[in-house]
């Protein structure tokens, strides 16, 4: 069975952060590993107030993963929320370190390493300590692809959408890529060019579609879907989930549902 580290942030009542992904990642068939890089009872959102947990707890919780042999058969590395800059830089030195490890036993000869850089969004911009956002370009530097939102991107490269995607030099998958009042969507965007996936645009929708699409995606390639595929597959994710969201009246994404 593939298996996943996360490293990312922990929400006990809201599906959002991987804790959310994991829920995705099981349901496409891949056993996730959740190191938390904060621990919150509800969605910040709506007040909630957690605890970042301190560097040398997250590189401790690391290094017992490591100790385990986890590192070896992990087939998907996805990094999400951090609290710190040396957050950022134990995920980098993860990455590494998940890379060179012995990977007698695992699915895939190399793992996917999928960097979610979550920095902020429109309108309120950024929303982690701005040492974070200074560290997190050299994370991006580490990764396969990347699955900023708009304002993710712009703040890493500025530009049109295909254009600053292209400039980081690794596929990005964009959410929230378009400004059409009645539909939104993601673009991928590769070496090879740009394809855009979209979906009718929905009020009121609940948090946690950028997590949900970066695991989907993640799952997919570590199933062996081409990436065009593996990005289709993970928009259509989000346009059933937050279908199903509003047509059942539910506060946050029903991922298990």
């Amino acid at each position: 069975m593939p298996l996943a580290l996360i490293l990312s942030s922990y929400v006990a009542a809201s599906r959002i952060g991987g804790a959310a992904q994991q829920y995705v990642l099981a349901a496409h068939g891949v056993d996730p590993v959740l190191v938390p890089t904060v621990l919150l009872g509800r969605n910040p959102a709506r007040g909630g107030a957690g605890q970042a947990v301190e560097d040398v707890h997250f590189a401790a919780m690391l290094d017992d993963v490591e100790a385990d042999g986890l590192f070896g058969l992990a087939d998907l590395v996805i990094t999400g929320h951090f609290s710190s800059a040396g957050q950022v830089a134990l995920a980098a030195q993860t990455i590494q370190r998940v890379r060179g490890a012995d990977r007698a036993g695992a699915i895939k000869s190399r793992p996917v390493i999928l960097v979610d850089p979550i920095l902020g969004d429109a309108p309120k911009g950024l929303y982690v300590r701005p040492e974070v956002a200074e560290a997190m370009p050299d994370l991006v530097a580490l990764a396969d692809l990347v699955t900023p939102n708009r304002w993710e991107l712009s703040h890493l490269s500025p530009g049109p959408v295909a254009t600053a995607a292209f400039r980081l030099g690794r596929p990005a998958l964009v959410t929230s890529a378009t400004t059409d009042q009645t539909r939104i969507g993601a673009a991928l965007v590769t070496a090879e060019g740009a394809t855009l996936f979209s979906h009718p645009r929905l009020p009121a929708v609940p948090h946690g579609t950028g997590d949900l699409v970066a695991a989907s995606l993640g799952a997919g390639l570590v199933q062996g879907l081409d990436l065009g595929m593996a990005a289709e597959r993970a928009v259509r994710a989000v346009a059933q989930t937050v279908t199903a969201a509003r047509t059942w009246g539910a506060p946050e994404l029903p991922l298990v549902a």
